[in-house]
């Protein structure tokens, strides 16, 4: 058994429906996920873009969506899971846009990926409040049983 992530709103490597971006409503995607490693205590997840802000020149890795103590328990997240609710005891950490919360894909140029990273850990966090991406990746350091991994990628509507 692998460690799976999955969207029913778009396929590993496909394009991210505008409804989901800057362009569109903003909403978080449906995310399911199966197989995670026998133990896991908590999962994370961290969206993120590499191409920013020139997929040709890019310069830095842009965060998201920060969400940290998911519960082992939980299989998925509903469409709007950052507005509508995350499952009970699930935190948003802090995106680079220092909120807690989903901001969908609004690239400046190109088309970037977008990588949906959902770590499984023997452990869950009780101290972090709001983590950055960095925050959260430094307190996960030795506790990573697994991983899963969706990218999809996304460009803006010419006008």
């Amino acid at each position: 058994m692998t460690f799976k992530l999955i969207s029913p709103a778009f396929g590993h490597n496909g394009s991210i429906p505008s409804q989901y971006t800057c362009e569109g409503d903003d909403i978080s995607p449906p995310l399911a996920w199966s197989d995670a490693p026998s133990g896991t205590r908590s999962l994370a997840l961290i969206m993120d873009d590499p191409d920013a802000p020139d997929p040709a020149k890019p310069q830095r890795v842009y965060a998201h969506w920060v969400v940290y103590n998911i519960s082992p328990l939980t299989t998925k997240l509903p469409l709007n899971a950052a507005r509508s609710g995350l499952p009970v005891k699930a935190l948003h950490g802090t995106n680079d846009w220092e909120k807690q919360t989903y901001g969908g894909p609004c690239p400046s140029i190109g088309r970037h990926r977008y990588f949906f990273k959902l770590y499984a850990l023997d452990t869950q966090f009780q101290s972090l409040k709001n983590p950055t991406k960095a925050q959260l990746e430094e307190a996960m350091a030795g506790h990573l049983m697994g991983h899963a991994e969706l990218v999809g990628t996304y460009e803006k509507q010419k006008k």
